[in-house]
């Protein structure tokens, strides 16, 4: 493998992909190394795919891409032990084309995709470990493989090697990261027939939906859980960050055992078949924890460098995005014949122009504020709970005597500016 490309890609998840893809359509000479089995044998991801950001890459790809539902309907969980708060929206104009987002199984959709820049020109290269960056002069100029004169070399290398990102960490572009910085998430798919999972979930066929469960899914600290609708299975998972985990001792397995058995999903997945496991670390650390992201004949896209704003459940998205103006970038390099850091850089200037870098910078304070203040998910999500609870329950009180008792119960060993300062922190970080 000493053969010159154009450029190498190291990873081949939605932002390596995606940037293999767009440079190889443009005619450039591209090699994407992956280092599982195949596409997707290692990646992770709850199971949503933006077809937004998809379709500026490759128009119309929902026609022949391995996805699972299209989502008509996005709902949102208030958790208590007991009970559930809920919210959401559903509407119809997404069931039909071009849709608006879908769920999909990685292993069959990464490869998917990974075919589809093969067959545009892209050398997929699977089974094989990116071990560090050849760097001459201050300038990278390939990478070395785990294979026996493994050493290749090109113009450019884009890093998209995840959230460890160790290529990265090699050039000094970031240091270990946080354990506030990351959030350890677990998946099971549970299989499912069909009729089942549209019964139980009210959809008919070719429709799904998803939830996203705060509060009790994770005991209380930093961190979501999550049920999502395949054709004929169920993605249910839970996340939280790594510093919580390790503040509270929790494993895991055990939080996901915690939700599977919660009074409100257990019914939703019971006579399911457990299918498939899986762990993986996911950046939360956003904006603030964004490494350097261009050097001099190098890029980082997608998970190596933190984009993902957990906010909103947003990565894969961000991923593509950034993977398309990493390539669009190196094309006009490779016009110029001038592969600096200084005209690298415009890719950095475009991503945080766009949507990735701008909702990044606007929720660059939630994850630490949340994590700081756990009062908003010990606190008021069981307060939300108690007082529907109350409100809803028809006991021959009048509602205005109810009413007076719930805010009584709600500012109960709370002083009311406490809660007004507590609301403003919250609406400061997510306005």
């Amino acid at each position: 493998m000493s053969e010159k490309f154009d450029a190498i890609v190291v990873g081949a998840g939605p932002a390596g992909i995606s940037a293999a893809y767009v440079m190889a359509k443009a005619g450039l000479n591209v090699l994407l190394i992956e280092r599982g089995e195949y596409p997707g044998s290692k990646n992770v991801m709850g199971g949503v795919l933006y077809r937004h950001q998809m379709d500026e890459i490759i128009p119309g790809f929902y026609k022949e891409a391995p996805l699972e539902r299209p989502i008509v309907e996005q709902r949102f969980w208030m958790m208590g032990e007991e009970s559930v708060f809920t919210s959401g929206y559903k509407g119809l104009e997404w069931s039909k084309e071009p849709y608006n987002n879908f769920t999909v199984l990685r292993a069959k959709f990464d490869q998917w995709y990974a075919s589809k820049a093969v067959e545009v020109g892209a050398l997929l290269i699977n089974e094989t470990v990116v071990t560090e960056c050849i760097v001459e002069d201050g300038r990278v100029i390939g990478v070395r493989t785990d294979r026996p004169d493994g050493d290749v070399y090109a113009d450019v290398v884009v890093i998209a090697d995840g959230v460890n990102s160790l290529l990265g960490k090699s050039l000094g572009f970031h240091k270990e990261f946080k354990p506030s910085d990351v959030a350890l998430a677990v998946m099971e798919v549970i299989d499912l027939p069909a009729e089942k999972i549209e019964d139980r979930f009210n959809l008919e066929p070719n429709q799904g939906t998803t939830i996203e469960i705060f509060g009790d899914a994770t005991k209380g600290i930093l961190g979501t859980g999550f049920i999502y609708t395949n054709k004929e299975s169920i993605n249910i998972g839970v996340g939280a960050t790594l510093s919580g985990m390790i503040k509270h001792r929790l494993r895991p397995y055990d939080l996901l055992d915690y939700l599977k058995d919660h009074p409100i999903v257990r019914p939703l997945i019971r006579g399911g078949e457990p299918a498939e496991y899986a762990a993986h670390l996911i950046p939360e650390g956003g904006y603030n924890a964004m490494p350097k992201i261009v050097g001099n004949g190098v890029v980082l896209v997608g998970d190596a460098g933190q984009m993902v704003n957990g906010i909103h459940r947003e990565g894969s998205n961000m991923a593509m995005t950034a993977g398309r103006l990493a390539a669009e970038t190196i094309i006009l390099a490779k016009q110029a014949n001038d592969f600096s850091e200084n005209m690298l850089d415009t890719y950095r200037v475009r991503l945080l122009d766009s949507f990735v870098g701008r909702d990044l910078k606007k929720y660059k304070d939630a994850t630490h504020t949340f994590e700081t203040h756990p009062q908003y998910f010990n606190d008021y999500i069981p307060m939300i709970n108690k007082a529907a609870s109350q409100f809803f329950t028809i006991d021959g009180v009048p509602k205005r005597d109810k009413q007076k008792k719930i805010f009584r119960s709600l500012t109960e060993g709370k002083s009311k500016l406490g809660m007004v300062q507590d609301i403003y922190r919250a609406w400061k970080v997510m306005k």
